[in-house]
């Protein structure tokens, strides 16, 4: 059976497996702090709806309260464990079901599950706060195995860990002109395809948001990472099928078991 994934912008997807909706790091703002979104339109009410949201860790535009107002009451909510604490916001989030996980725990939502897996990148809520998160990813067992990376570096043990999977959602790029640690740009997605040995892959979290006032500053990082990775994907990952999406575009994958 195939299964869909929609990316609606950053690292914001919808992925339909075994008749289950699931939403990654839900942001539907036009602007976040210095941040505007550049290429896209707001993802729209369809967006919204899902029957889990994955939050990978609690950086804003990974974790945003507004947003995450918008999900229709009774969906589930996975957050990294310590999230309340972190972000008293979540604490208003009445109408969600909110669960807080770390590496290793599972959650059966239907007929699948989801696992959540380590991430390598800072999973506080603001660089100097007292209260420190895992940063997480998620596998999604169902007709496939997807893999969400949320945001992160590279990693000794990151194929046993998150493989073996069928599709993965990488990130590729960021939100301004210069990468830190804990990310992956074009390159290191390729290498991280490449070691998960995963039969597809969709570019994320990269063209999306630009911050105000740096439109001329190193646009490459803004426009290119995702056709850099089709490329460099293709050349370490060759069995893979990359698809680069555009913003509210789906792909359907077709699994074979």
């Amino acid at each position: 059976m195939p299964v869909e994934v929609t990316w609606w912008g950053h690292a914001t997807c919808t992925l339909r497996d075994s008749d289950v909706r699931l939403l990654t790091d839900p942001l539907f703002a036009r602007r976040l702090a210095h941040l505007r979104r550049r290429r896209g339109a707001v993802p729209p009410p369809v967006a919204w709806r899902a029957d889990v949201a994955l939050v990978s860790h609690l950086h804003a535009d990974h974790l945003h309260v507004p947003s995450l107002e918008r999900l229709a009451p009774g969906t589930r909510l996975l957050v990294p464990r310590g999230a309340r604490r972190a972000v008293p916001g979540l604490r208003r989030l009445t109408h969600l079901t909110v669960t807080e996980v770390a590496p290793g725990d599972v959650t059966p939502v239907g007929d699948l599950v989801v696992r959540a897996v380590s991430a390598r990148h800072d999973g506080r809520r603001l660089p100097v706060g007292p209260h420190r998160s895992p940063a997480l990813g998620y596998v999604v067992e169902g007709e496939a195995r997807t893999y969400f990376a949320g945001d992160t570096g590279l990693f000794d043990g990151m194929a046993e860990e998150v493989g073996p999977v069928d599709a993965a959602l990488l990130p590729v790029g960021g939100w301004g002109p210069h990468l830190g640690e804990g990310h992956l740009d074009a390159g290191r997605a390729a290498q991280a395809l490449a070691r998960l040995g995963s039969r597809s892959a969709v570019p994320v979290h990269y063209g999306t948001y630009w911050p105000i006032g740096m439109d001329a500053v190193r646009p490459h990082e803004f426009h290119a990472p995702g056709e850099e990775f089709v490329r460099l994907a293709a050349e370490v990952a060759p069995s893979a099928a990359v698809h680069r999406l555009g913003h509210g575009e789906s792909v359907r994958l077709e699994v074979a078991r």
